[in-house]
């Protein structure tokens, strides 16, 4: 392996090392489990506040227990709208992902990922305002978002 690859590899590791040491040494993973779940109810909470009126829900569990660090909501409308939304929001540089709905009643899916190592409570609410623009404008409408493309 390159050297310098080796090194920035090295360096990641000894983050997460020092993320699973226990008291008395500060954080650990219980501090990003907590992290993670703060960043996620802020999310709920901001779409919720912010975001009414567009047809989103929730379809991520509430319960922290049964929570992971991801935020899944779907959208109810018609024809692709959650795949445009997650292009028109990655266009702006909000990387979600789209879980098409298998046609059975489970809808389309617009999915959100937290990494507490390096996302911030700025990052969920500029997120949460992306979207919020994004779906009060009809941005999500426009051609070039409602093009399939190999990943989502």
């Amino acid at each position: 392996q390159p050297m310098l690859s080796l090194a920035a590899l090295d360096c990641g590791v000894d983050t997460l090392l020092a993320a699973g040491e226990v008291a008395p040494a500060p954080g650990g993973m219980a501090a990003l489990r907590a992290k993670s779940l703060a960043l996620t109810d802020l999310f709920i909470d901001l779409v919720e506040s912010r975001c009414g009126g567009h047809g989103l829900g929730l379809a991520t569990p509430r319960e922290h227990s049964r929570r992971g660090s991801q935020v899944c909501l779907t959208l109810n409308r018609p024809g692709g709208a959650a795949y445009a939304v997650v292009q028109a929001l990655i266009a702006r540089g909000v990387i979600g992902d789209f879980r098409a709905g298998d046609g059975a009643g489970h809808a389309d899916i617009l999915r959100f990922g937290f990494a507490p190592l390096y996302t911030g409570y700025a990052d969920v609410w500029h997120a949460a305002e992306h979207l919020r623009a994004v779906l009060a404008g009809g941005e999500w409408q426009r051609p070039e978002f409602n093009q399939p493309h190999e990943v989502t």
